[in-house]
């Protein structure tokens, strides 16, 4: 188990998209055990009110607020609730994300392709762009976008989630470079296969790592905590494989 100092990120609030489970949730703790005040964000209501719970039970700072990335509105509100709450806003991961059909494009569904699109990388425009006036009143801050090892490279079924994920990065690349004179930064997390509810029936490339969520955590501490003026527009890979 990663070994967490409490003062990492003391006074810094996080607002993290997906943190109902999986790799959100893990993140959302450790960035309070180390000092964060936390809003976890969500459509799920259950879900977030538990990572919430998890988190206040080992003395940690958070709230809960539902929201569907897909919506601007709902975003614009979940930012202004964070800074309401905890006076200001600076650090935001967006780690929503879904993986809707796993069929190849002629038999697949128009529907859950634009849906797809529109949660993994609509949904992550919209949550930096709902968070960059919040971020801009406090002089600085860091963007963490949760990325994909499925973004380099084309495999059946996967067109949706491929196509959306290869458009997060060069949204990352272009958050980063018009946000550089803001002093705010804005990386790319790539944490590989995990064990979540989403790669359950997924198969993992053979000699692949397929990690438990808590191991993405040592980089998400990293990213968060680099200096104001640190790398920004930046691909951090936890995977073996290109």
């Amino acid at each position: 188990m990663t070994q967490i100092d409490p003062e990492l990120l003391k006074g810094k609030v996080a607002v993290i998209t997906g943190a109902g489970r999986g790799i959100g949730r893990t993140i959302a703790l450790a960035y309070a055990s180390a000092g964060a005040a936390v809003v976890c964000s969500a459509r799920g209501e259950a879900d977030i009110a538990q990572t919430v719970a998890l988190i206040r039970e080992a003395g940690g700072q958070a709230i809960a607020h539902a929201a569907d990335v897909a919506d601007y509105a709902e975003m614009s509100a979940l930012f202004q609730r964070a800074s309401d709450e905890f006076g200001g806003v600076d650090i935001v991961v967006a780690s929503a994300g879904v993986a809707l059909e796993q069929r190849r494009i002629a038999d697949g569904d128009p529907e859950l392709w634009r849906k797809t699109i529109d949660i993994n990388l609509t949904g992550a425009y919209h949550t930096a762009h709902a968070a960059i006036a919040h971020l801009r009143r406090r002089g600085a801050g860091k963007i963490i976008m949760i990325g994909s090892g499925q973004r380099k490279r084309p495999n059946p079924g996967f067109s949706a989630y491929s196509c959306s994920k290869i458009g997060l990065w060069m949204l990352t690349q272009s958050l980063a470079t018009e946000l550089q004179e803001d002093n705010i930064s804005v990386n790319e997390l790539i944490p590989g296969p995990v064990r979540t509810d989403m790669t359950r029936d997924v198969a993992v490339p053979p000699g692949e790592w397929f990690k438990e969520p808590a191991d993405v955590v040592p980089l998400a501490l990293f990213l968060a905590s680099m200096p104001d003026f640190g790398p920004s527009a930046q691909s951090y890979s936890l995977m073996r494989r290109a």
